[in-house]
């Protein structure tokens, strides 16, 4: 199966300094371990990633909890590629889609930012007062957002960070988005070119606000019963679901179904109407609870599958539970990684280059030949300090990989059939119909053990019935034997020398005797 939906989650110590975590790809239907990349300890908001894509196979990269170190992976190896040495210890990093620029925060309040193939320090800025919590790229990249423990939000143009007239000037946000309260803790970036999207962002002052960028206005804000750490936001901005700490995750529909008199059934947003419109998720709510999941665990990160029907909490104690969005259902637990912290979420396309699961498509002799086929994506060592030089000659490895191809004009590296396309949009449209080769293979397996229990069980029933069937019949058997018995010692027998006409000839006189009276 090409099109194969993977969830990629970083692991770290419940306690700093007592281990090491991972980075681990997960089969989302059946929660098999795919591949497992050592040697990594990061804190929340600390990983990011570029899929494989456009010819070029993806990376990853983790910054350290306990030092000022940013572990670098690609998908073709399972061991660390190499590691960056930073200017000080990064409390978030982000990647922007393209993977062409890096940005991290530190917990002084400070914000780096490197362009990925070249390793150049674009700006580095004091952008806010205490620790910057979490950085996220807009879908275009056009937009760096920024969100600390000063309940600031910073919306910064990538454009205006990069721009060398500027670089002798301290940088300023493009807007400041300042309604929270207490230390924002997740944002969330919408669909669209900046600043056409919206952002979701989620606080420990128990709201969670919705911003218009264009307008840089507060469009409506949701209150919460307890502290809101993280969230995440359905793909088509339907719905958003919030998590709090103690292991509630609430989820709040953006449209509802209202009749009207003449019109009928309508759907209709909700909110929209500014700084004025405080929307309340009460727990008491019957609405509320309905739409309320309670894990009991200390929740530290929300994803949504690529399809949205599936909802997937991190918890501080290592599992990932999986639930059904439309009934809130557990469907299944990955418990592999038990007595650490899920640090990172997230769900993507396999990647074809994975190790020990190449694509069979890619046409390939071995594992090997993969890096010929999609080499890796440039990734240069960050510089520590601004280099003017280095701006100037700005070097930028590339690589341009040769590809045959097909008479239609397709690489045949990437040659996708049309019945494999189909099977496989068939299962990310039914999920539920069609399942993967190795969600078949475990029921099959498990359908079998199944089968052979209950033989072994049907074995020894058969076994206590013959034994107590046989012991039921002995006794009835013993039982009219001595009953048989008993009845012919009681049975008169008559005498050698009498005759039986004799023994009844005096019953006869007594009855003519007494009829005579």
């Amino acid at each position: 199966m090409i099109l194969q939906e993977v969830v990629l989650c970083a692991t770290a110590p419940q306690a700093l300094g007592s281990g090491s975590g991972a980075i681990v790809l997960h089969d989302v239907q059946t929660g098999t371990s795919l591949a497992s990349f050592k040697q990594s300890s990061s804190a929340p908001h600390c990983t990011s990633f570029v899929e494989t894509r456009d010819g070029q196979g993806g990376f990853i990269l983790a910054a350290q909890q306990d030092k000022s170190i940013l572990n670098v992976y690609n998908f073709q190896k399972d061991q660390l590629a190499f590691k960056i040495v930073l200017p000080e210890r990064l409390s978030c990093i982000a990647l922007d889609n393209a993977g062409s620029f890096c940005a991290g925060g530190t917990a002084q309040g400070r914000i780096y930012l490197w362009e990925v193939a070249s390793g150049i320090l674009y700006n580095s800025w004091d952008a806010h007062y205490r620790h910057v919590n979490v950085l996220k790229f807009t879908h275009d990249g056009a937009a760096l957002i920024s969100g600390s423990d000063d309940s600031g939000v910073s919306v910064w143009s990538v454009a205006r960070l990069v721009d060398n007239d500027t670089q002798n000037e301290l940088p300023t946000p493009y807007c400041t988005l300042s309604d929270h309260t207490l230390p924002v803790k997740d944002i969330i970036c919408g669909l669209g070119a900046f600043p056409t999207c919206r952002v979701l962002t989620a606080s420990l002052d128990h709201s969670v606000k919705i911003w218009d960028l264009s307008s840089q206005s507060l469009l409506t804000t949701f209150h919460f019963p307890k502290p809101i750490s993280s969230a995440v936001w359905d793909i088509t901005e339907r719905s958003f679901f919030a998590a709090s700490p103690d292991g509630s995750i609430y989820q709040v529909n953006l449209f509802r179904q209202r009749t009207e008199k003449h019109a009928g059934q309508t759907i209709e947003a909700v909110g929209g109407a500014g700084v004025s419109d405080i929307i309340r998720v009460a727990d008491e709510d019957s609405n509320s609870r309905k739409r309320l999941i309670s894990v009991d665990q200390p929740i530290t990160v929300l994803t949504i599958s690529l399809t949205s029907s599936l909802l997937l909490a991190g918890t501080a104690t290592g599992l990932i539970h999986i639930y059904d969005i439309a009934s809130h259902q557990l469907l299944r637990t990955i418990s592999t990684h038990k007595g650490m912290s899920i640090s990172h979420l997230t769900t993507m396309l396999k990647p074809p280059d994975l190790v020990g699961h190449i694509s069979l498509s890619l046409n390939l002799g071995s594992s090997a030949d993969a890096k010929d086929i999609i080499p890796i994506r440039p990734v240069v060592p960050f510089h520590r300090m601004k280099d003017s030089k280095a701006r100037e000659a700005h070097e930028v490895a590339m690589m341009l990989p040769v590809q045959d191809e097909t008479p239609g004009g397709i690489p045949s590296a990437y040659d996708y059939p049309e019945a494999d396309f189909q099977r496989d949009h068939a299962f990310f449209v039914q999920p539920n119909a069609i399942g993967t080769s190795e969600a078949s293979s475990a029921r099959v397996a498990e359908l079998e053990a199944e089968v052979e229990n209950l033989r072994e069980q049907l074995g020894k029933a058969k076994g206590i019935n013959d034994v107590m069937w046989e012991t039921v019949v002995q006794k009835i058997m013993t039982q009219e034997k001595q009953k048989a018995a008993v009845e012919g010692q009681n049975a008169t027998v008559p005498g050698e020398g009498e005759d039986e006409n004799d023994v009844e000839r005096p019953r006869k006189k007594g009855k003519k005797t007494e009829s005579k009276k």
